[in-house]
């Protein structure tokens, strides 16, 4: 069949692909027809390549190749290289070999072309992957559509606009949301913006809400607590508010850089950047991080089973 490389730092993207892809396979024998190697040595790699699917029809090989090229190790002599080149040029019609290679998220890493499997793999059917830019709005509002269009929805434009300014570009995030809005909408399809804000925990919700624990309001604090839990799961609000603070820790701590900086770092939209930076004048790293770190002890203990009330632990950290 066909040898692909994918590669980027928007690791959704590419596990839809591979879903698309072993969607294709006879589900009889996808335990046989679908394997997955994690950075295989020269053997286990040589082995798979040259063996020919059996009876049970189409075959999917996986390869999860990060290491072979953002370790400094060098996995591969020239003669193994030779041969691996060999192996994926003779590829048995029935078989399908994917390359893999998740680069770290927003960290600008990309691979190094001079390497020798770079250059033979990009021989082959490669694509990349990156991560869509908050301010390339356009084209996040392409991959709604898109995945809307798949599980046969459609969003009105104000409906889409929410979700992009709630989400920013977290693919996965927008994905889970979308599943949630068939749901609500049924028997209908059209998504509309009230719907949106039936499900979606806003960035208002979140900021005064992170604010008021931080102002010692824990009164106050609870009831909006109690308000988020009819949206969303404990452990999904939680998620929020982590990435939320991870967020203004980065801005708070590097607020000298330009705008069109920040937004890069944070994955925020450059409004949303400058709005922020305004609210948070008056407040302190230092207590940012307390309670970063204080709901970061509860979701701990909560997917650790350590706790048996998981509201009651979110509670707890509130208070503190």
């Amino acid at each position: 069949m066909a040898i692909y490389f994918f590669y980027g730092d928007e690791d959704y993207n590419i596990e839809l692909e591979l879903k698309k892809m072993s969607s294709k396979l006879n589900p009889d024998f996808i335990t046989m027809s679908l394997q997955t190697f994690n950075n295989p040595d020269f053997n286990t790699l040589i082995t798979a390549l040259r063996t020919p699917p059996m009876m049970f029809g189409n075959m999917l090989l996986i390869i999860n190749s990060e290491e072979y090229f953002l370790s400094n190790k060098s996995f591969f002599d020239e003669k193994e290289l030779i041969e691996i080149e060999e192996a994926l040029k003779n590829n048995p019609d029935t078989l399908d070999v994917v390359f893999v290679v998740r680069l770290p998220r927003n960290e600008n890493k990309t691979l190094d072309a001079r390497r020798k499997l770079y250059k033979i793999l990009s021989k082959f059917n490669k694509k990349e992957f990156p991560v869509f830019r908050t301010y390339k709005t356009a084209e996040i509002s392409a991959w709604i559509k898109k995945q809307a269009k798949s599980k046969d929805i459609t969003l009105c434009s104000d409906a889409e606009e929410l979700l992009i300014d709630n989400i920013g570009n977290n693919l996965r995030e927008f994905d889970t949301e979308l599943d949630k809005l068939k749901l609500l909408a049924y028997p209908e399809k059209k998504i509309t913006k009230k719907m949106v804000e039936e499900i979606c925990i806003s960035n208002e919700d979140l900021f005064g809400f992170t604010e008021m624990i931080m102002q010692g309001k824990c009164d106050k604090a609870l009831l909006e607590f109690q308000k988020l839990l009819d949206k969303k799961h404990p452990l999904e609000i939680l998620s929020a508010i982590q990435t939320l603070l991870r967020k203004w820790i980065i801005l708070k701590t590097n607020k000298s850089m330009g705008i069109e900086e920040l937004a890069k770092l944070t994955g925020m939209r450059e409004f949303g950047v400058k709005q922020t930076l305004q609210k948070l004048q008056n407040t302190k790293v230092a207590d940012i991080v307390k309670l970063k770190e204080e709901l970061f002890r509860a979701e701990f203990k909560i997917k650790s089973a350590e706790s048996i009330d998981i509201v009651s632990e979110v509670e707890c950290a509130i208070i503190k």
